[in-house]
């Protein structure tokens, strides 16, 4: 099996540098489709794709795979936690028309649905305080439901709720990710608007930029043509999945050149207004960790790209952009078995830092471990 600096010897990268691409011809591979392969012959992923485009409309897609298990461009799939930020879009717009404000109680909303809380959180022996904020931020305290079902069983969101608030409760105010804060969020979302999350997404997000591959399939278990298979990380085929298991916080199918025109347009300011954008991508409130349905990462150049992963059953995503919105990358892979992080944080250096890469790589570095969040 070959090594990560074997793989990205300076050699392959010299001759990737200096490749001519003639005008109108697919553009030349990049740093980060070097590494791609690396989340197959290391990784042990069946397949991997990416996809890369520019403000310019200049778009490199590259997949790789073992033989008879792989996965094409055009394949819908599931996104998992990418959802959040179709959610989290969604509450912003709903707050830039004055229908709810950021800092409303999840009570105002949803009265009584949560208990006063427990000793030793927030305000003991109050009603809950928790606003849609803390919800968007991770910082409500609320414990994940997945952490009970582990993303399996399929649930409504007062089932989902529920579960939840058996569980031990994090500290208030501090950065914990939960998708149970999401379901929260689209159960607010139902009730400021009367339609669903999904209804909702649709009309704000995905007809208007013309998504065509991106749906929220509700109970529908298959996947929509063309697909691909996916693995759980015991190698079982699980490509039928009950979206309900994530709900609000993971239902999502989308498509790679999806979610690249999704974080494109959102980051480029199409779908918020200045304002909003910018406290999406404040950080403060999840202590640097997590903005709004967004989160940073900062690359070896300096650089900070901005997206969001997504694990469920039988799939991992990654989408990371410019803070503008002007260079997206979104890469997959068919199965939900956990890699080395290193590849990821690889991959996005090789794609956003290409000088630094290089560098790097002359001088054999290893990647820096990298942060996931799930």
């Amino acid at each position: 099996m070959p090594t990560l600096r074997t793989v990205l010897s300076i050699p392959v990268l010299v001759a990737l540098l200096l490749t001519p691409t003639a005008p109108g011809a697919t553009p030349a591979a990049g740093f980060s489709d070097t590494v791609l392969p690396l989340l197959v012959s290391e990784g042990g992923a069946p397949a991997a794709a990416l996809l890369a485009q520019d403000r310019h409309g200049t778009r490199r897609a590259w997949r790789y795979a073992d033989a008879g298990r792989g996965i094409a461009r055009a394949d819908h799939f599931r996104a998992g936690s990418v959802t959040k930020t179709f959610v989290a879009t969604v509450v912003l717009q709903l707050a830039a028309e004055h229908r709810l404000s950021l800092s409303d109680t999840v009570e105002q909303h949803l009265p009584g649905l949560l208990p006063r809380l427990r000793a030793g959180t927030r305000h003991s022996g109050e009603e809950s305080r928790i606003t849609l904020r803390d919800l968007l931020t991770h910082t409500s305290g609320i414990a994940d439901f997945t952490d009970a079902t582990q993303g399996l069983a399929p649930l409504t969101p007062l089932q989902a709720v529920r579960i939840a608030l058996t569980l031990p409760s994090g500290r208030a105010g501090h950065h914990s990710y939960s998708s149970t804060n999401y379901v929260l969020l689209g159960m607010v979302i139902r009730q400021v608007t009367g339609r669903s999350y999904a209804a909702e997404a649709q009309r704000r997000i995905i007809a208007p930029l013309g998504l065509t591959g991106t749906s929220f399939p509700g109970s529908r278990r298959s996947l929509p043509s063309p697909h691909g298979r996916a693995y759980a990380a015991d190698g079982s085929d699980v490509t039928e999945l009950d979206p309900r298991v994530a709900g609000a916080a993971g239902e999502l199918v989308s498509t790679l050149d999806d979610l690249d025109r999704f974080y494109a347009a959102l980051l480029g300011g199409d779908l918020l207004p200045p304002r909003r954008l910018r406290e999406m991508l404040d950080t403060r409130a999840a202590q640097g960790a997590y903005g709004l349905g967004l989160y940073p990462a900062r690359l070896p150049c300096g650089l900070t790209v901005w997206g969001h992963n997504g694990r469920i059953a039988g799939g991992y995503v990654r989408v990371a952009a410019t803070a503008d919105g002007g260079r997206v990358l979104t890469f997959r892979v068919n199965t939900d078995a956990k890699t080395d992080p290193r590849l990821e944080r690889a991959l996005l250096a090789a794609e956003f830092c290409p000088r630094t890469w290089q560098n790097e790589r002359a001088g054999n570095g290893d990647p820096e471990p990298g942060h996931s969040f799930e």
